[in-house]
C-alpha cells in the first residue's frame, strides 16, 4: 500500500494503524514522492490526501489514470462539498473518506476496494454478438438490462455500442443495479453490497456515486436509466 499525506501527525498515526491492521505500508509526504514511488514499486492500493503541496492528490490520480494505471485509489479529503467529491471521482478516484475520519471507516473502505480488485483479461473492443454473446451469458460472464451490457470478467460495460469508462466502484454499483433491474434497492442494501458497511442516513457517498454514474450513462434524447425512489433508494429501468 502507498500512503501519501503531508500532515506528519496524520501520516504517522495512519501508517501505524494500517501496519497494525496487517498492511505493508510505504508512506510519503507529497504528490511528487507518491508518483515516484508508484512508478518504482506499484502498490496494490493507494491512499492519497487531496491537498498536498506541489502535486496534490487529484493530480497524482489524474497522472496515474492517464497512464492506464487502474490501481484502486482512496482519497482523504477535508473538503466536504459535493462538487469537491465529484472532482475526486472525475480525477479517477474509486472512493473517498472525509476528514476527520474514524480509522475503522478507512479500513472498511480499503477492504471493499481490495475485494473488488481483480485482473482484467484481454477482451474484444466491442460487446460480443451472436453465438459469442450467448456463450458469455450462459457462462454467467455477461449481463444485459435496459440497453446496457456488462462483461464481468473483463470488467467492461456498454450502453448500446458506446463503451462506458467506469471506476471500480462505479462498475460494482452498475452491476448491482443491472442484476436487479426493475427492483428498488434501498440505501442500506446498496451500502452493504458495494462498500460492505452502512455509513448511515447522513452519508452522501451513495448519492454522489449515483449522480456521477448517471452522467456517464445518460444520452441526449435517450431515457434515463437510474431512477430515485424518494426515501427508499434506487432502481434501474428504461422508461
Amino acid at each position: 500500500m502507498l500512503l501519501a499525506e503531508d500532515d506528519r501527525a496524520i501520516r504517522h498515526a495512519l501508517e501505524r494503524a494500517l501496519r497494525l491492521e496487517g498492511y505493508e505500508v510505504t508512506a510519503v509526504a507529497d504528490g511528487v514522492e507518491a508518483l515516484a514511488q508508484a512508478h518504482t514499486d506499484p502498490p496494490d492500493v493507494l491512499v492519497l490526501d487531496v491537498m498536498m503541496p506541489g502535486i496534490d492528490g487529484l493530480q497524482v490520480c489524474r497522472v496515474l489514470r492517464a497512464e492506464g494505471d487502474r490501481t484502486p485509489i482512496l482519497m482523504l479529503t477535508a473538503l466536504v462539498e459535493t462538487a469537491d467529491r465529484i472532482a475526486g471521482l472525475d480525477a479517477g478516484a474509486d472512493d473517498y473518506v472525509v476528514k476527520p475520519f474514524d480509522v475503522e471507516e478507512v479500513f472498511a473502505r480499503l477492504r471493499a476496494l481490495l475485494r473488488r480488485t481483480s485482473p482484467a483479461p484481454a477482451a474484444a473492443a466491442v460487446p460480443p454478438e451472436g453465438p459469442a454473446r450467448e456463450a458469455a451469458q450462459a457462462a454467467g460472464r455477461q449481463l444485459e438490462a435496459a440497453g446496457l451490457r456488462m462483461d464481468l470478467q473483463a470488467r467492461r460495460a456498454w450502453r448500446g455500442r458506446r463503451e462506458l469508462e467506469l471506476t471500480r466502484t462505479e462498475f460494482e454499483l452498475l452491476e448491482l443495479l443491472v442484476r436487479n433491474a426493475g427492483i428498488v434497492l434501498d440505501h442500506s442494501t446498496i451500502y452493504d453490497r458495494i462498500w460492505g458497511y452502512d455509513f448511515g442516513p447522513g452519508s452522501k457517498n451513495l448519492a454522489v456515486y449515483v449522480g456521477y454514474l448517471r452522467r456517464k450513462l445518460d444520452e441526449p434524447g435517450a431515457p434515463q436509466l437510474i431512477h430515485t425512489v424518494r426515501g427508499v433508494g434506487y432502481v434501474l429501468r428504461e422508461d
